[in-house]
């Protein structure tokens, strides 16, 4: 085994220092460092290098971002602190402007570093783009199994489009592709139903909501609970939210509803595949058809509600989902009502 030692570790041995920084150099670098060290902060410098006379006013910072007054003064606060900014004021206004000294630096910052992190995200973005497109494939060619008469690009298009409405509102990416194919399923089965109205199905029924994570959720789930697959259940959002809200998760979860219990955008699919459109303070978002049937629950919001207040919904919406299922199965027979605010 050879010892034959690194040239470059061989100079460093013995006299570390002379390979690094200074202890107190580092010290300084690093408050610097901690001062532009925020997306905001960055900006700020950024929008000063780079003005016509290199400074801006207070009021053009404060436009950078949805923040308040006190937090653009406390960012600005640290910059000068750390000496990157310096300040002066004229007239009414506080006018900004890179301190000389570190005018190279902050150039230097915004040439290299910003860039070359904006390339390694850019590269992060393109492998995982690739491999939720080969995710996606595989969800198209299973679906176009089961759904041939559809065809593979109408397919392909569906479970796309469906895969963009769902990642719009995403704030955990990790479950979009199986709800990707949960949801494109839905939408091909209506696709297959309203073109295929003359044949039996059983009775459809849609909840809709704004959000798609309280009131309609809970509708859907009692509905499938008492019916099973006598009936086929939609649930959609005008305007969906990121996630359920969690007051209703457990109750949710209490009826079964498992993989089916996540926001959906309102497709017009969905709507005109239904039999029964229900909607629940979303207003006039929902399209009309002839042949099918529409009604408005007047139900509170969960979201806005106490835990004694989510029950006393769900009690209401239990009462109205026994009403039309009595409508729609006249023979089903029904448990005994239990109250959840019993």
């Amino acid at each position: 085994m050879s010892t034959a030692t690194h040239p470059a570790r061989e100079t460093c041995i013995g006299n570390i220092d002379a390979c690094t920084i200074a202890p107190e150099l580092a010290t300084a670098a690093a408050a610097i460092l901690k001062a532009v060290a925020d997306p905001l902060r960055l900006r700020m410098i950024a929008l000063m290098a780079q003005a016509p006379d290199g400074e801006v006013c207070v009021c053009d910072l404060t436009e950078l971002g949805d923040v308040s007054g006190p937090t653009v003064s406390h960012h600005l606060k640290t910059l000068k602190e750390a000496g990157v900014v310096v300040a002066e004021r004229r007239g009414t206004w506080v006018y900004y402007r890179v301190a000389a000294a570190y005018v190279p630096t902050v150039r230097a910052l915004l040439e290299t570093l910003v860039p070359a992190s904006a390339a390694r995200s850019a590269a992060h973005e393109v492998v995982e783009l690739e491999d939720v497109s080969r995710a996606l494939a595989e969800v198209e060619a299973g679906l176009t199994g089961v759904f041939p008469e559809i065809g593979a690009k109408e397919v392909a298009r569906i479970v796309r489009e469906s895969y963009a409405a769902l990642a719009r509102r995403a704030t955990i990416h990790q479950h979009l592709v199986p709800l990707t194919r949960h949801f494109a399923r839905q939408r091909l089965e209506d696709v297959r139903k309203a073109e295929s109205a003359a044949a039996v199905h059983p009775p459809q029924v849609l909840f809709v909501c704004v959000q798609n994570a309280g009131r309609s959720q809970i509708a859907a789930a009692l509905l499938q609970h008492y019916a099973g697959d006598r009936v086929v259940v939609r649930s959609a959002g005008s305007a969906p939210a990121p996630q359920v809200h969690a007051s209703v998760r457990p109750r949710l979860e209490a009826l079964g509803a498992g993989e089916a219990a996540f926001p959906k955008p309102l497709t017009d699919d969905a709507v005109r595949a239904s039999d029964v459109v229900v909607t629940m303070g979303c207003g006039d978002v929902c399209p009309v058809y002839a042949g099918t049937r529409y009604e408005d629950w007047q139900v509170g919001d969960p979201a806005l509600a106490s835990a004694a207040g989510v029950d006393a919904i769900v009690d209401d919406l239990d009462a109205r989902v026994r009403t039309l299922l009595s409508d729609l199965l006249p023979d089903l027979t029904l448990p005994p009502i239990r109250k959840a605010s019993a």
